[in-house]
């Protein structure tokens, strides 16, 4: 079972990179959603650190319903889905994130948009680039939708019909 590392800044569209990643990897998986944010240099907010729980409430409920709603719908290809944060910005340090959850490869969406969340957040690329692990780049503007494509072949045999 492979796991993968998804960087994001829990927007709801940011979801959309599971379809691409399913039709992509279609394997047994864990997904982990992540975050990066530096230390801070505040000795205070160090001895907190051991505190972040307030960070999970830049996850909207919203966010939460749609992966279970994947975890649902792809539950033969996904195993689990998780969230996590990861404090620092270091190489090394990141690529002890990655071997502490035995990350096989790290996905992203092409054209790869990030939003920090506060004044902590760190773009997670200058990390992932770095740390010597797979890296995919997926474009959700290729996935194929068995869905649309049958609603397609209905409509083109009513036309057919129609015109004989």
């Amino acid at each position: 079972m492979k796991t993968v590392l998804i960087p994001t800044d829990f927007n709801l569209e940011s979801l959309n990179i599971l379809e691409a990643l399913i039709q992509q990897k279609p394997e047994k998986m864990n997904i982990i959603f992540l975050h990066a944010f530096k230390l801070s240099d505040s000795i205070t907010d160090m001895l907190m650190l051991s505190r972040r729980s307030r960070d999970y409430e830049n996850v909207s409920d919203e966010f939460y319903s749609k992966i279970d709603q994947f975890k649902n719908k792809y539950s033969a290809q996904i195993n689990a889905i998780g969230i996590e944060y990861f404090y620092g910005s270091t190489v090394a340090a990141f690529k002890n994130f990655l071997e502490a959850f035995d990350v096989d490869y790290i996905a992203y969406l092409k054209n790869y948009d990030f939003k920090p969340i506060n004044k902590y957040s760190i773009d997670p690329k200058f990390l992932t680039e770095r740390s010597g692990c797979e890296v995919l780049n997926l474009n959700i503007l290729t996935i194929h939708s068995s869905e649309n494509l049958i609603e397609t072949k209905i409509q083109e045999t009513q036309l057919q019909e129609s015109n004989a």
